[in-house]
């Protein structure tokens, strides 16, 4: 029989792919699996997510992650090595007992997080199958369709526009394969759009995005439709945009500061620009369109955005309780997962389940701060998330991914989500 038992933890100071520190873990089995996992960052943290462990010293800007890997090697090692891998709940139940935080901010998230993926993908390791299969044992493979960053600013771009992300989803795609190569192309053809205007395509943003000084954060949707009517592809039909505006980032004294265009604007303003947007624009989902905090501009947004995805992502931080909330108060309609605002595989899990429970679309999301890690895809595909957004098509740390999904695809036999997987078409 295999030896399931966690056997050893190792952990280092790694690099993410801004060259900021982040941290590595590895676990063996007895069995002599192993699991190795370096952990992403966010650059556009919001206020409710797990919370990392840095050093606060003279290293790396104080960014340094030598105390989050020391918490591997100690406590979180001597509270999980002889533990059963399989049993992910407990190993994670007794990752959690070392902490009253509920961010984690003694142990740190950051380094939680490490131990918990490390240990679902030593078991995978020695049960020898794929990742994904440890989560969703007895169906096809679900490939989720991409969100794609196309144009970027905000927190991911030297906030050259306000908003963070212009993305483009290609909703007629009929497999991943295709979607990607039509982002690919919609991409290539912005580039080109962009220089014509005389921005230079060659500035790229953390996560692969193109990035450009423009007058107005609309002329950035102007660019991206441009993009895709000049790749060949039928813009709305065959590939929509979505928009991730990281309010968090803009909210100033219960408004919205547009620091690009000196506009300061009211919650109402700030919607009807949004839904002057979707008139205008192929916009199939936006995301954090108003601040973590603020429910009541939410429950507006909801009303006045209906339609469309309304994506929550520093609203819900992966985060079961916040989650439970919107759904009671029928605010949004999809949420952002992403394992490091939750900390811990389980976690993240139940955050899935419970917005899918709930009839929430889900969106697996990569960081700012990536690496070449591709356990994301298979946490996508496990999960059955429907979509998936992890940066542009460029750049290993994003490429590693899709270049998963591309390999699943192509060597099994697989479903796609596809346009279904949004929730404003689901219920169009």
């Amino acid at each position: 029989m295999t030896n399931t038992t966690i056997g050893s933890l190792e952990a280092w100071e790694a690099l993410d792919s801004r060259g900021r520190p982040t941290v590595g873990c590895r676990v063996t089995l007895r069995s002599g699996g192993t699991g190795r996992v370096i952990t992403p960052s966010g650059a556009s943290t919001g206020d409710f997510e797990a919370i990392e462990l840095r050093d606060r010293d003279e290293r790396y800007d104080g960014f340094g992650t030598r105390r989050a890997a020391a918490s591997l090697r100690g406590e979180i090692a001597e509270a999980i090595v002889g533990m059963d891998a399989t049993d992910q709940r407990a190993v994670d139940a007794a990752i959690e007992a070392l902490d009253p935080d509920p961010g984690l901010a003694h142990i740190g998230g950051n380094a939680a997080l490490g131990a918990s993926l490390a240990v679902l993908t030593a078991c995978a390791d020695t049960l020898r199958v794929p990742l994904w299969r440890m989560l969703d044992p007895g169906r096809p493979p679900l490939i989720p369709m991409p969100m794609v960053n196309i144009v970027s600013g905000g927190a991911h771009a030297g906030r050259a526009i306000d908003i963070q992300d212009i993305l483009a989803v290609p909703v007629g795609s009929a497999s991943f394969t295709e979607g990607i190569e039509w982002i690919s192309r919609v991409r290539a053809a912005t580039a080109h759009v962009l220089t014509e205007q005389g921005g230079w395509a060659a500035l790229v943003a953390d996560e692969g995005g193109l990035s450009a000084r423009l007058a107005t954060n609309e002329a950035a949707l102007e660019l991206v439709t441009r993009g895709i009517e000049r790749s060949g592809l039928r813009c709305g039909d065959d590939v929509a945009i979505a928009i991730d505006v990281a309010a968090s980032q803009l909210v100033d004294n219960d408004r919205i500061r547009l620091r690009s265009e000196e506009a300061v604007l009211t919650t109402d303003e700030w919607l009807d620009r949004l839904s002057a947007w979707t008139q205008q624009y192929p916009i199939v989902s936006i995301e954090d369109p108003l601040g973590d905090d603020d429910w009541d501009s939410w429950r507006s947004a909801s009303m006045r955005l209906n339609g469309i995805q309304l994506l929550g992502d520093d609203l819900f931080a992966t985060n079961v309780a916040r989650i439970e909330h919107g759904v009671s108060e029928r605010i949004a309609n999809s949420v952002l997962i992403k394992p490091n605002q939750a900390g811990l595989v389980t976690r993240t899990a139940d955050a899935v389940a419970v917005a899918q429970h709930s009839g929430y679309a889900t969106v697996v999301s990569a960081r700012s701060g990536d690496t070449e890690d591709h356990w994301l895809a298979d946490l996508a595909v496990g999960w059955r998330a429907g979509q998936i957004k992890v940066g542009s098509t460029m750049r290993s740390e994003r490429t590693s991914k899709w270049n998963r999904l591309l390999e699943l695809e192509a060597t099994m036999t697989t479903e796609y989500a596809g346009a279904r997987a949004i929730a404003a078409l689901e219920s169009a």
